[in-house]
C-alpha cells in the first residue's frame, strides 16, 4: 500500500490561522501594536522587534522553542502565537510556563539582574475552546492563596484568547479578530485592514517564492525523516542489540550530565540521537 503524501497548503489558500501568514501579519508594526493594545485595552508608544521569529535553546538535553512574535514595547515583551493545535489545557498551561523561563533565561544570560527582567506578556490565540468553555479571554497571574487580593506582581502575565467563548467579555474588535481566525467574514475596520494586507501579501511575487522555498524545505525534512525511518527499520533487527548497548552508555552519560562530544565519542551516536534521549529524560 502506497505511503499518503505530506503536503504543504498552498500559497493561495493561506489565512491569518496559518503559522506562516500570521507571523508575516505581525511583521507590519502597526498591526502587531494595534492588536495588542486591542487585546489588553493600553496604550503604546512604540514595539521593536527582537528577533524574526526568536529562537531559544540554551543546553543540548533542553527542548528549544521558536516564537511567533517576540516584540518589546514601553519596557515590556509581548510573545504572541497562533496555537491552532489543541493539546489540551493542562500542556498549554505548561507550554506558557516553559515559554516564560526561557525568555527569562534569555534575558539573564545577556547580564539582566533579576531585579531588572521586564514585565512580560505571553499570549496565545486559539481558535477552539478552553477551559471552562464560556470566556473568550484568560488571563493569568499568581496571586497569594490565603489572601487572593495579594498578587505576587513578578512581572509576568499568560493570556489566552479563545474563539469558542460564549460570554460578552471581550470588545467587539477582538470578538472580530477571532471570528476572523476562525474563517468569518466580518466588518470590522481592523480586521479589514489585516484582510486586505494578506491580500496584498499575496500577490507579491517575493512573498510567493519565499513561501515555496519554505513549504520545498518543510517537505524535503519530512521526506528525508521517512526515508531514514524506513532505513532504521530494516537496520533495526540486525543492530538491536548493539544499537541497545549505545543507548544505555548514551542514557547513562546523560544522566551523569556528561559533555556532548564525550557521549558522542564513547556510544557511537549522533547529535541528533543523543538529543532525542535526552527529551525522553
Amino acid at each position: 500500500m502506497s505511503e499518503k503524501r505530506f503536503c504543504i497548503k498552498p500559497w493561495e489558500e493561506l489565512t491569518i490561522a496559518d503559522d506562516y501568514m500570521f507571523k508575516l501579519v505581525m511583521r507590519h508594526p502597526n498591526i502587531c501594536k494595534r492588536l495588542i493594545e486591542k487585546i489588553l485595552n493600553i496604550k503604546i508608544r512604540h514595539i521593536d522587534y527582537l528577533d524574526d521569529e526568536k529562537s531559544l535553546k540554551f543546553r543540548y538535553a533542553g527542548k528549544g522553542i521558536r516564537l511567533d512574535v517576540y516584540v518589546e514595547g514601553d519596557n515590556t515583551i509581548y510573545d504572541i502565537e497562533m496555537q491552532v493545535r489543541d493539546y489540551g489545557d493542562k500542556e498549554l498551561a505548561y507550554r506558557t510556563r516553559y515559554y516564560q523561563s526561557m525568555i527569562d533565561v534569555e534575558a539573564l544570560a545577556a547580564g539582566t539582574d533579576y531585579k531588572e527582567l521586564k514585565k512580560s506578556y505571553i499570549i496565545f490565540l486559539c481558535p477552539f475552546e478552553l477551559f471552562d468553555g464560556l470566556r473568550h479571554m484568560y488571563t493569568f497571574r499568581n496571586i497569594c492563596l490565603e489572601d487572593r487580593s495579594m498578587e505576587l506582581n513578578d512581572g509576568t502575565t499568560k493570556l489566552f484568547l479563545c474563539s469558542e467563548g460564549k460570554l460578552d467579555d471581550v470588545s467587539a474588535d477582538i470578538k472580530a479578530f477571532l471570528d476572523y481566525i476562525k474563517g468569518f467574514p466580518t466588518a470590522d475596520e481592523f480586521v479589514t485592514e489585516i484582510d486586505s494586507f494578506i491580500k496584498e501579501i499575496k500577490i507579491k511575487e517575493e512573498e510567493r517564492v519565499s513561501y515555496m522555498t519554505y513549504a520545498m524545505k518543510i517537505q524535503e525534512a519530512h521526506d528525508d525523516g521517512r526515508a531514514e525511518g524506513r532505513a532504521e527499520g530494516r537496520a533495526e533487527g540486525r543492530a538491536e542489540g548493539r544499537d541497545s548497548e549505545r543507548i544505555r552508555t548514551a542514557m547513562d552519560m546523560l544522566r551523569d550530565h556528561k559533555p556532548m562530544e564525550e557521549i558522542i565519542k564513547y556510544s557511537h551516536l549522533t547529535e541528533a540521537q543523543i538529543q532525542e534521549l535526552a527529551k525522553e529524560l
